[in-house]
């Protein structure tokens, strides 16, 4: 059975049988170990409700939430956004009530994560969303602790301006307490083998053999269609970005929510580090692939990119690698040397087979 891009039997999925339990609908797996809801219920390990954001956010227990992250619309006219276009101020408006009713819902030790990107206005004018949601999270008492940017490498090619590689998390937290756990989301040291080489510790490895801190940049491929976690999403978070969040912010058995959970990376993510996972979103077909992915992630069998895998790098004898041969004309005519001849033409010098001009420069301009 194919849900989205969610080949479900090819992925052995534990089938969830529906049961109505005092109006809840309750999804129960076959082994009857984990109980998964449509509308809040504390006593589950996962609750996906099909609907409106702040309909399902004022069913949730007040200060209940250790970590709210998510990944709103960015008012550029997507199918899955509930308006094709607002006004900035309109949006910017619609965020705020999601942005306080999360409020109400996070633990008093809790954290907020507003993953964001860029607002296009119609004639290409970049708003960045993280800069105008700030002064919204700051009026309710929020704390900013990170502006972490998530790097990577693939995504729209644009011809009039430089092509977007990156987005935003904005953390906050409630107060000066909260849950930070660094252990479980070190990285790799890059000197393992480094020393004090002075002071009483000298000669002794000076790196946490746990690995270090990974900074707040992250370099963490996005889904797109060959990532093993593609679904029918066109904006899908990776599990992989979710996780880090989950093991840092968060401890085993805390509650994780997401107002925007698109097919249900969020909760997944919660209920693979064995967290509870809630979430909404207005799409019921995103809803549908959300269970499917919960339901295999509680057992172990939701596919995804191995946290520590490094980024994939072509070998430099793959054909992908190499470059075509024909691009060598068209190359040589585009060089800073070439394309500054051809602005300057009474500047030329002779140019050399390569495009290097070199005849009629100052001697010392050839060293450089």
């Amino acid at each position: 059975m194919m849900i989205g891009m969610l080949d479900v039997d090819r992925c052995v999925a534990p089938r969830a049988v529906l049961s109505r339990q005092g109006g809840i609908g309750v999804f129960l797996l076959a082994d009857d170990t984990f109980r998964m809801t449509d509308r809040f219920d504390a006593e589950a390990d996962a609750v996906l409700y099909s609907g409106d954001r702040l309909d399902f956010l004022a069913s949730v227990p007040p200060r209940s939430q250790k970590l709210i992250v998510t990944s709103p619309p960015y008012n550029i006219g997507k199918t899955y956004e509930k308006h094709k276009r607002l006004s900035l101020d309109d949006y910017l408006a619609e965020q705020r009530r999601t942005i306080e009713a999360c409020v109400q819902a996070l633990h008093d030790e809790g954290s907020i994560c507003w993953q964001v990107g860029n607002h296009i206005s119609n004639d290409g004018e970049v708003y960045p969303l993280d800069m105008l949601l700030y002064p919204i999270f700051k009026s309710l008492g929020l704390q900013l602790r990170n502006r972490i940017i998530w790097h990577f490498e693939h995504g729209l090619h644009c011809s009039r301006r430089f092509s977007g590689r990156y987005e935003t998390i904005i953390w906050f937290t409630k107060s000066s307490r909260y849950t930070f756990n660094l252990d479980p989301v070190r990285v790799p040291q890059k000197y393992p083998g480094k020393k004090h080489y002075k002071g009483p510790k000298a000669g002794q490895y000076s790196a946490n053999p746990l690995g270090k801190n990974p900074g707040d940049l992250w370099i963490i491929p996005n889904v797109k269609h060959n990532h093993p976690e593609k679904t029918l999403h066109p904006c899908q978070f990776p599990v992989e970005l979710i996780e880090r969040l989950v093991l840092a912010l968060t401890d085993p058995g805390d509650w994780v929510l997401d107002p925007y959970m698109g097919v249900g990376t969020t909760p997944a993510a919660a209920v693979r580090q064995g967290r509870r996972g809630a979430g909404c979103d207005v799409v019921a077909e995103y809803v549908a692939v959300a269970r499917e992915r919960v339901a295999l992630a509680s057992q172990g069998l939701l596919k995804t990119r191995p946290i520590d895998r490094p980024v994939y790098v072509p070998p430099a004898n793959s054909s992908l690698a190499q470059r075509p041969a024909e691009w060598s004309t068209a190359l040589s005519s585009t060089t800073p040397a070439a394309v500054a001849s051809a602005r300057h033409p009474k500047r030329r010098g002779s140019a050399v087979a390569s495009g290097a001009v070199t005849s009629d420069l100052p001697a010392l301009w050839t060293d450089i």
